[in-house]
């Protein structure tokens, strides 16, 4: 009973227990698939959707994704006859079925710059993208429409927050491939194929506009926890860089650049692989690693929690090694205070007990040497783990959850009076600010229920005046208790107080999507002078005003598209990466089949009229 239900709750996520080498993959699927997704585990994905998951997405999971623990047991050859026997189709290089672009829409444009800074659209994380940038006027975002749609082949689900310069839109994929699309027309400009799925938004080097010597550099991490640079003109590989040694490591937040660095956060799946009793858990540290932008070249490496891991001595109920202290991994990207020269990141929950005093916290980084300046911790003991799932599995911690770990970065923003404050949500439905001197509490609030799957998931947003925090509130145990509040709030950054609250709809869902489709909105909102855009779990994009949260526009992205090139694509529930608005156009990633939310494999493209 426990190694079923172990299965069932990791292909609630997406993994699998280690399997053995079967005769066939109809055998294999039987012996080690078929109990969860033949409808055993509600939220597993069902056979009948594998198709839709596509053999690329499958054999990419196995071989460097989430199903990694499984694919580690197979032959290379089994892996793929698995991947082809459950996506119904044989392996295709997925580059060579994208349309490639033709003169002059492959040429660089040095005279289009980035008009972002990565991630969070500015160093300080605020998600505001001014007028200039923007090219969209509140007036015009009534009249948005669809410009174009890119079909990532055989993806299950789109996360690569994408961003824009030359001329062109660069994203990653869930197999691993990183696209340079044309802006105007979505045509592929060229490809590159990383080792593992490219869960981050790739970075791209500024430059002058016109300066027909750019050269500027393109980065990003991939989930085996490489970082990349590649030459933003052709997609040639400049570095590759390991940016620690851990087995685990995973980089899922952007790396944020700054005056020739490039600061990379460290993430991991050891929660995951926690929940194997024979694992000895745990020794995954999260961090910042500072590269030399040119060359890759470590400057330096600090951790969420000073201390090294080590052997306790003790044995879980399994007989493994019990280690401590781990945890506090750094999901999203760092947030750069130029005037302080510091470094800002929120961090996850424990992995052992007791909690590192570092977890669910703001810790702060000295920009240049990477040392640790001060740490704010918003809640204490919490120490949790995936073996917390299997009702006390060896390796959960004492304290077990409730796992409301700092998934989004804090925000820099700078009130009227000139002082400047850290804006920080959690998975808690907390929201609260620090100073940046020294992390001392200034206001905190509560404006949801909160929870597992509650509160701030990836971030927040804050124009001059107002700071936007979403609420996705979601039901995702089934124990949840108190009332949900899905949707987004206006609060005033000086204080906190409540100015707004859109409310999810409560009927946004397609019939036959649920329990897939869920109200929550769990991606960052993104603001342009008087809009605030918010996508959310049921797949739709909003836009809502500024000053007083009524809904201007609104697109269900759940349908099937006519993409660039004659390709198919599906659209989803839209989680982890936010909207962008630059140069007179919206872009959105639509599908997300991971925790049992609606799968597609699509990037958007908005703009007036879809002109």
């Amino acid at each position: 009973m426990r190694n079923l239900t172990y299965t069932a709750l990791l292909a609630l996520i997406g993994w699998s227990m280690p399997a053995t080498a079967a005769p066939s993959p109809a055998a294999l699927y039987q012996k080690h698939c078929a109990a969860c997704h033949e409808g055993g585990v509600p939220r597993a994905p069902h056979s009948v959707k594998f198709q839709m998951i596509g053999t690329r997405a499958i054999l990419a999971s196995m071989e460097a994704g989430v199903m990694q623990a499984q694919g580690a047991a197979l032959s290379a050859n089994e892996r793929r006859e698995l991947a082809e026997f459950l996506g119904g189709a044989t392996l295709v290089d997925a580059a060579a079925t994208v349309p490639r672009c033709a003169a002059p829409r492959a040429t660089f444009d040095a005279t289009r710059p980035p008009p972002l800074a990565g991630w969070g659209m500015t160093l300080e994380g605020t998600r505001h993208v001014t007028a200039d940038r923007a090219g969209l006027a509140a007036a015009d975002v009534p009249r948005l429409g669809l410009a174009w749609a890119f079909a990532f082949p055989g993806a299950s689900r789109a996360r690569s927050q994408p961003t824009v310069g030359a001329g062109a839109v660069y994203v990653g994929s869930q197999d691993g491939t990183v696209y340079a699309l044309d802006f105007a027309t979505g045509c592929v400009r060229w490809t590159f194929q990383a080792d593992a799925e490219v869960r981050t938004g790739p970075t791209l080097e500024p430059w002058s506009a016109g300066d027909a010597t750019a050269a500027p550099r393109l980065w990003f991490g991939d989930f085996n926890g490489n970082a990349y640079a590649l030459d933003a003109r052709t997609g040639g590989l400049l570095w590759k860089t390991r940016v620690d040694t851990h087995p685990r490591l995973t980089i899922t937040g952007s790396p944020r650049y700054h005056d020739g660095r490039l600061y990379v956060p460290m993430s991991s799946s050891e929660w995951a692989a926690a929940a194997d009793p024979s694992y000895e858990c745990c020794t995954f540290r999260g961090g910042v690693t500072a590269l030399d932008a040119r060359t890759g070249a470590v400057l330096w490496r600090s951790y969420t929690i000073p201390e090294e891991p080590r052997a306790t001595g003790a044995r879980n109920a399994a007989g493994a090694l019990r280690r401590h202290p781990a945890g506090a991994p750094v999901w999203n990207s760092p947030t750069i205070d130029v005037k302080r020269r510091r470094l800002y990141v929120g961090t996850g929950e424990g992995y052992t007990s007791p909690a590192a005093a570092q977890s669910d916290a703001v810790v702060a980084f000295d920009l240049d040497t990477g040392k640790m300046l001060w740490w704010h911790q918003s809640l204490a003991k919490d120490a949790w783990n995936m073996a917390c799932f299997i009702g006390g599995g060896p390796n959960c911690p004492e304290e077990n959850g409730p796992d409301l770990d700092i998934g989004a970065p804090p925000v820099l923003h700078r009130l009227p009076d000139g002082s400047d404050v850290l804006l920080v949500g959690q998975k808690s439905a907390d929201v609260f600010a620090l100073d940046p001197d020294d992390g001392r509490l200034l206001w905190k609030v509560r404006y949801g229920r909160g929870g597992f799957a509650g509160g701030v998931h990836w971030g927040l947003a804050a124009s001059p005046t107002t700071l936007f925090a979403p609420n996705a509130d979601t039901v995702f145990l089934g124990t949840e208790q108190g009332e949900a509040k899905p949707g987004l709030f206006a609060l005033d950054p000086a204080n906190g107080e409540i100015k707004w609250f859109a409310p999810a709809p409560k009927d946004s869902c397609q019939p036959g999507t649920a329990p897939a489709c869920d109200a929550g909105f769990s991606p960052p909102p993104t603001v342009i002078p008087g809009v605030v855009f918010q996508p959310a779990f049921d797949g739709w994009l909003r836009a809502y005003r500024e000053t007083d949260g009524a809904l201007l526009w609104a697109f269900d992205t759940v349908r099937t598209y006519d993409a660039v090139g004659g390709l198919k694509g599906q659209g989803g529930s839209i989680e982890s990466a936010g909207a962008i608005v630059a140069d007179g156009a919206v872009f959105v990633n639509s599908g997300y089949l991971f925790g049992g939310r609606m799968p597609g494999n699509v990037l958007l493209k908005f703009t007036v009229d879809g002109r």
